[in-house]
């Protein structure tokens, strides 16, 4: 781990023309110099993850369009100017003049009802596209941390299939020494030489498994990843928090982002209601004009005046052939059909958080009946390779005692897996998951050779 910065400082060296050395390309670092953990790819994703960028985008336009629809509660004024040049030409008389125009208007809503509500709708609006930016984030990150997980699965499964190759060939060779004197059955020999077969084929699969999962991983960062995994440390205990789960049940009802951009959707439906019977009210407005012109009727050329006028306007909807009312009575059913996406997000909020506390729950048994299975797998094997040694067990007894061992490693692996992710997707839907989550995640992951979960085993 020392070599690293060395040669990063004898880079520095050889090259004194530069103003500072130049940093070292994470695209191009082997898995043995380079480990990339939870947190470091949050980063990335956050930067490069397309889906985030488009929400939060989404989020900016709903917010300016807020402030135009506040625009329009606004006094609007307006200037504007005219310069002719007329030639006049009768029975006695020939000329030619020229005339300005100067105007300066100012209107102003006293009131107006549909322009108030429509404020109010994209004002909803825009809050519904910042908790629906929050929420693309949440689930962009449960989706980076359920696909480094597969990722992590997959390179377990290649190490343990490698692992299990090589226990189970150094077996077959000690059984092949064994059948050249005669002393094992061909039966033995031939069941490990299938077993053999069948992990090299196994390893195969794993191998592609690899690469697909890293390239699931590439979609969200926006670059190969190539790097080592972190993986979970050994000696970290997982528990599930201790609030019960109609606490965490109150939680996500209160606080979801999606339930929240929901509601305030629904909000919004009701300010578009309004709106729509605002076309039946009265609407009042000020209006002031300043103007000096020397320009007459029909062109003609007149003193210079200045006028100012100062009115009061007043709008009384009479009938519009029916569509006013025929569109208060569409967008209430909008309002209906949002009031009921609103009910099934919450009620989604409910069972997701469900089945999230309670997979966690059972995650944890599972890690300690797992751990225990482990353990007596890894006994297991031990007795049956003396065993073998002595005569006492055959070398199918040996093989059978080594696939438990390592079909119970894999269990381990993948209950420490679900009970991470299902915690992230937990905080998700109780509207708690954050960078500190991550980041509180990412301490469990391992930050050096030493502490890698499957290292001592794979080595051997």
């Amino acid at each position: 781990m020392v070599r690293f910065p060395i040669l990063l400082l004898l880079a520095a060296l050889i090259s004194p023309l530069r103003a500072e050395p130049a940093p070292p390309d994470t695209r191009s670092v082997t898995a043995s110099e380079y480990t990339a953990d939870l947190m470091g790819l949050y980063r990335e994703a956050r930067l490069e993850d397309p889906r985030v960028l488009a929400a939060y985008a989404r989020a900016q336009s709903g917010q300016a369009r807020q402030r135009e629809a506040f625009g329009g509660l606004l006094p609007q004024i307006s200037a504007s100017s005219s310069f002719n040049r007329t030639g006049r030409d009768d029975e006695t008389n020939r000329e030619y003049y020229a005339n300005e125009r100067y105007a300066l208007s100012l209107s102003q809503h006293l009131y107006n009802k549909a322009a108030w509500e429509n404020y109010n709708k994209f004002k909803q609006l825009a809050r519904q596209g910042e908790f629906e930016a929050i929420d693309a984030q949440a689930e962009a990150t449960v989706d980076l941390a359920q696909r480094y997980f597969v990722a992590l699965a997959s390179d377990d499964e290649l190490e343990l299939v490698q692992a299990e190759r090589r226990a189970t060939q150094k077996n077959l060779d000690r059984v092949d020494a064994l059948y050249a004197r005669q002393m094992a059955m061909v039966t033995d020999v031939l069941d490990l030489k299938a077993r053999v077969d069948a992990l090299a084929a196994q390893e195969v699969e794993a191998r592609n498994q690899v690469r697909l999962s890293r390239e699931e991983l590439s979609e969200i960062v926006g670059r190969p990843v190539n790097e080592r995994l972190s993986r979970i440390r050994e000696d970290i205990a997982l528990q599930v928090p201790g609030e019960s789960l109609s606490v965490w049940v109150e939680r996500a009802v209160a606080a979801n982002p999606a339930l929240k951009a929901r509601a305030s959707a629904l909000a919004a439906a009701d300010a578009a209601v309004r709106e729509s019977r605002g076309a039946h009210y009265p609407s009042l407005s000020l209006n002031l004009s300043a103007q000096r012109s020397d320009v007459g009727y029909d062109n003609t050329l007149a003193p210079r005046s200045d006028s100012y006028v100062a009115s009061i306007g007043v709008q009384v909807p009479i009938y519009s052939g029916g569509s006013a009312s025929a569109r208060v009575r569409a967008l209430h059913s909008d309002r209906l059909a949002t009031e009921q996406e609103l009910e099934a997000i919450r009620r989604q909020v409910v069972k997701e958080t469900t089945s999230a506390y309670l997979t966690a729950q059972s995650s944890v048994e599972k890690i300690r009946a797992s751990r225990n299975a482990l353990e007596s797998a890894e006994q297991s094997s031990i007795a049956a390779e003396r065993g073998f040694k002595f005569g006492v067990v055959n070398a199918v007894d040996v093989l059978t005692s080594v696939q438990n061992e390592y079909a119970a490693r894999r269990d381990l692996l993948s209950a420490q897996y679900d009970f991470i992710t299902n915690l992230l997707v937990l905080n998700r839907w109780a509207g708690r998951l954050s960078e500190q989550s991550v980041e509180n995640v990412n301490v469990w992951l391992a930050r050096s050779e030493e502490a890698r979960a499957l290292e001592r085993k794979t080595t051997e």
